[in-house]
Formats: structure tokens, C-alpha cells, sequence
């Protein structure tokens, strides 16, 4: 189906809010600024069905210290190979490590692997940023 023109009403100070935003972030113009929340209300969908393929990354702050923390991390990972694609370990300062795990599989398994490693002891903070593969979306 090619593009198809439709119109929509809006209180003018929205507006002036939507274009004011749109302006900041570059969009060239309000359809595709339009398109980009149409398609970000779809991925965010997805991701409700626990069985479509995702990706995502896994973010983890942690005090390299704590006893058995970098083992306890790794062995997870493991546990979930299937699913874990790739990994980054940097030192933020003399105590605290950032590590990044990309992950893809389905939404279920991936919110199951994050929740075990963000609850690990010794993790300060943790977050499950998901996306989409791309494959459903124009």
C-alpha cells in the first residue's frame, strides 16, 4: 500500500508544543515526526506479546567488588547463551563497572534474563531497554 494522506484536529497549543519539540530533534517534517510515533506505539505493542522475537540490551551498574558479583554475572549469562548476542565491560572509576548485553529472542525470555541479572546482589542499577528486530515495521 503506498502513502495515504489523512487529516487530524489538534488544540493549537499542542501544535505549537508538537512543533517546537519536532524542531529540536530535527525532524524534517510533522509526517515524519507522526510516522515515528506511529511506529514507536507499535514496537512498544510488540513487546506486550511475550512470544515476538526482540532485541534489546540489558544496562548494569555494579561495584566490581562485591564478592562473586562478576562470576555470578557471567555464569548468567551463560545460562542464557542462546539469547546473549554480545557483551561490553567498562570500568566507570575504581569501584563501579557498566556492563552492556545485548540480547534478541522472545520478549518473555529476555524480561526473565534482565530480571535476574538486575536482581543480582551487588547491582546498583540495572534497566531492559527492548526494541524491535525491524521485520513488521515500514
Amino acid at each position: 500500500m503506498g502513502t495515504i494522506r489523512f487529516g487530524i484536529s489538534l488544540d493549537g497549543d499542542l501544535l505549537e508544543d508538537f512543533d517546537r519539540l519536532i524542531g529540536q530533534k530535527g525532524y524534517p517534517s510533522r509526517s515524519e515526526a507522526i510516522r515515528d510515533l506511529i511506529r514507536d506505539y507499535l514496537v512498544k505493542d510488540e513487546w506486550q506479546k511475550d512470544d515476538a522475537e526482540t532485541v534489546g540490551a540489558i544496562t548494569l551498574v555494579y561495584d566490581h567488588h562485591t564478592r562473586e558479583l562478576s562470576d555470578n554475572l557471567t555464569e548468567l549469562q551463560h545460562q542464557f547463551h542462546k539469547a546473549v548476542l554480545s557483551s561490553l565491560h567498562l570500568h566507570l572509576d575504581a569501584h563501579n563497572c557498566l556492563e552492556v548485553i545485548v540480547v534478541k529472542g522472545p520478549a518473555r525470555d529476555l524480561k526473565t534474563i534482565a530480571d535476574r541479572l538486575i536482581g543480582a546482589r551487588g547491582v546498583k542499577h540495572g534497566k531492559l531497554t527492548l526494541t524491535t528486530t525491524g521485520k513488521g515495521l515500514k
